[in-house]
């Protein structure tokens, strides 16, 4: 069986959670947390010996494409819509003191 979900449980997690709840929602959130301890416990009954760990459900490799440049040096023609240019770099007006 799971762990018993006290009133202690519940004020850390309202703690934590920054809420601010009545005694009857406090005690409505204790039986809902045990239900879903209880379902997670109830899933350990399962045999998995034979079910290989995943890191993700799919099962394909790196499927990314290699980085290749395609454009190139294009800095002539970027800094030719900047109203200024220095040393190959925007030049703008300062703006703190």
């Amino acid at each position: 069986m799971a762990k018993i979900i006290d009133d202690e449980t519940i004020e850390n997690v309202c703690i934590l959670a920054k809420l601010a709840l009545t005694e009857e929602e406090k005690e409505k959130a204790k039986a809902d947390m045990q239900k879903m301890l209880d379902y997670v416990d109830k899933l350990d009954e399962l045999d998995t010996e034979a079910v290989e760990p995943l890191t993700h459900i799919f099962g394909s490799d790196n499927v990314f494409r290699d980085d290749v440049v395609t454009n190139g040096d294009c800095r002539k023609e970027m800094l030719a819509n900047a109203p200024k240019a220095r040393e190959w770099q925007y030049q703008v007006p300062k703006t703190i003191g």
